[in-house]
């Protein structure tokens, strides 16, 4: 599936033109593509433990834009009313691989900044209001009509209207709107106001995110690990002191010393930072934590079992993203945990990233030795590889 730029526009020019910049409407993004899934397949998802649902009611609820959360049950659903109501499906590609195909047309953008794809299911005025995202949108139609308005002034954390369950940007006044078809398709940079209604019932639209992680987090992430690593549990020593005239004040050449070696601890080799890193941007959400293998297997036996099944499937709650380092390593991150191969075998760990499935007659020769080998089972034994039966 490819992102059917207009003329003129490619991927290049799309990122240094528009990407959290300003708002792009492709008509015909995506020919043809339509929904995997009809509303009431998607009740049916928001039914299930696992799945992380919302549904929004701009009225009819105890007060304006309620928010409820799943699961629900199925009667629920027969009492929505008949309009300006929305079912929100989050992380709906990580639970089924039909939906995560919409991903190969964003292929052109690193996948570490990807959050999730969401869908929203609306009756005719179904809304989830006016508002701000922090982070950047592709909101694809896949059914029905939805019309999207935007400001193109900025707004504060302080201009929501308070006590609502929904930060609602009161006054919205648009200055842009497109009506959106089925393949069409607008990008939002962050910090974009924005609002879309429903048109008609029947209306659903896939939103997928790319939320960067927060400066602050990182740094506190990747402080405590550099600590727990690098910073011996010891005293401080004095470097040679002299008597001092004022016994209270802090002397300057002491506070420089301590200053230099405390970041001395801190200083990693451009590897050890991106370890770190490839772990802190592929740590699976919290509701999405991984379960290993009820039978681990040793590497003969995780190899009779895939030729056996014929393939094996990527766990779409893991997030595969890799490196390729400057110490002659490969390095491979898997929620959270870095795994790595030589230099020279770059492309299996990149045909791990991209493969939804591997099958075993036509992948087979990329794991002829026992390290790639080794790296499979691991990755099965910790439930990020799994047989389809």
């Amino acid at each position: 599936m490819n992102l059917n730029f207009p003329t003129g526009l490619c991927a290049e020019r799309f990122l240094a033109e528009y990407w959290q910049q300003r708002p792009l409407l492709i008509r015909n993004a995506l020919p043809g593509y339509t929904s995997p899934l009809d509303g009431d397949e998607l009740a049916g998802l928001a039914l299930e433990e696992s799945i992380e649902s919302r549904l929004v009611l701009e009225r009819d609820g105890s007060r304006p834009w309620q928010a409820e959360y799943g699961p629900f049950d199925a009667a629920r659903f027969e009492r929505l009313p008949s309009s300006h109501w929305t079912l929100l499906i989050q992380d709906i590609e990580k639970h089924l691989p039909e939906v995560g195909e919409l991903l190969d047309a964003f292929a052109f953008l690193p996948r570490w900044r990807l959050d999730d794809i969401m869908i929203s299911y609306a009756a005719d005025r179904g809304s989830v209001g006016p508002h701000v995202d922090d982070y950047d949108v592709f909101l694809v139609q896949a059914a029905g009509h939805r019309r999207w308005q935007i400001e193109e002034t900025g707004r504060s954390e302080a201009e929501y209207i308070p006590d609502l369950d929904l930060r609602i940007l009161p006054d919205f006044d648009p200055t842009q709107e497109w009506l959106l078809s089925p393949g069409d398709l607008l990008y939002l940079p962050p910090h974009i106001p924005h609002w879309g209604l429903a048109e008609g019932n029947g209306c659903i639209t896939c939103s997928v995110g790319y939320q960067a992680p927060r400066l602050d987090m990182m740094a506190l992430d990747w402080c405590d690990q550099t600590i727990q690593r690098q910073v011996p549990a010891v005293r401080y020593r004095d470097i040679p002191l002299r008597p001092q005239h004022d016994s209270a004040e802090i002397d300057a050449e002491v506070l420089s010393a301590l200053h230099a070696d405390l970041l001395g601890y801190l200083q990693q080799d451009p590897v050890a930072f991106a370890r770190w890193f490839g772990c802190h941007v592929s740590e699976a959400k919290a509701h999405l934590q991984i379960e290993p293998a009820a039978v681990p297997l040793d590497r003969e036996q995780f190899m009779a079992e895939w030729r056996m099944q014929g393939s094996i499937e990527r766990n779409g709650w893991s997030k595969f993203l890799f490196f390729p380092a400057t110490d002659e390593r490969c390095y491979l991150f898997v929620s959270g945990q870095a795994f790595s191969l030589p230099l020279q075998r770059r492309s299996t760990i990149a045909l791990l990233c991209s493969a939804r499935q591997l099958v075993y007659s036509s992948c087979m020769h990329r794991f002829s030795d026992q390290e790639s080998q080794e790296l499979l089972c691991s990755l099965h034994n910790e439930g990020h590889l799994q047989f389809l039966t």
